[in-house]
């Protein structure tokens, strides 16, 4: 789903107007769901699936990341790096206070937990930032759709696997962000026909570009 949106980036050599934000959320909530399922959190190797595709998930967030920094404007390339180093830094956190400070295993399970709920929720919600631009300038064309499609399709199959495996720091933030997807869903259909971002003020400097009479400018050229 994202190898179509940095597929553009790539051929276009720019990051135009696409954030980083839903990649680098995407990242934080793969780092702790991949600590999540290790043995060290869970019981045993109940979540092996969990830290299996998490830790996958973290291989290509940070390559889509890498990409991104590697075409963005200096300015958004520090904005980046800033948010990234953010993220590394609590996720960093949290494996140190639960591997050192934290004995018992249950509570472990649930400060870990919590925070993957929270990342995983903001994870779900990121995509909104576009969703705002795309209200705002009545253009789907930088909202990534098919990363909000497989969101939903992808938040669904692991809520079902939280309900079925009785976990609720899996179901519950899936649930929201299958709501979330939804709703990203029913703006991209409703602004679906207009897929470029309007021009308004380079039309109107071509239309008076257009409109100087050629005796002007040959006047013009003619004088001292």
């Amino acid at each position: 789903m994202f190898r179509l949106t940095f597929k553009r980036v790539i051929k276009k050599a720019s990051v135009e107007e696409y954030s980083c934000i839903p990649y680098i959320l995407a990242l934080f909530s793969c780092l702790t769901y991949s600590w999540y399922g290790f043995p060290a959190v869970s019981y045993g190797w109940e979540n092996l699936t969990v830290c299996t595709i998490s830790s996958l998930g973290v291989l290509f967030e940070s390559t889509f990341i890498s990409i991104y920094v590697w075409f963005a404007p200096r300015g958004k390339k520090k904005q980046v790096m800033l948010m990234a180093s953010l993220i590394l830094a609590v996720f960093g956190m949290t494996v140190f206070f639960s591997s050192f400070l934290i004995h018992n295993h249950h509570i472990r399970k649930v400060f870990v937990g919590s925070i993957g709920l929270v990342s995983s929720i903001s994870m779900y919600g990121s995509p909104l930032v576009a969703t705002k631009q795309v209200i705002r300038t009545k253009s789907v064309e930088f909202m990534p759709v098919y990363l909000s499609l497989f969101t939903f399709l992808t938040s669904l199959t692991w809520m079902a696997y939280g309900v079925l495996g009785r976990d609720p720091f899996i179901a519950a933030p899936n649930c929201i962000g299958s709501i979330m997807g939804i709703l990203q869903l029913v703006v991209y259909c409703i602004y679906s026909k207009c897929k470029e971002a309007p021009k308004v003020l380079h039309d109107i400097d071509q239309a008076n570009v257009k409109k100087v009479p050629k005796s002007q400018v040959d006047t013009k050229g003619h004088n001292p």
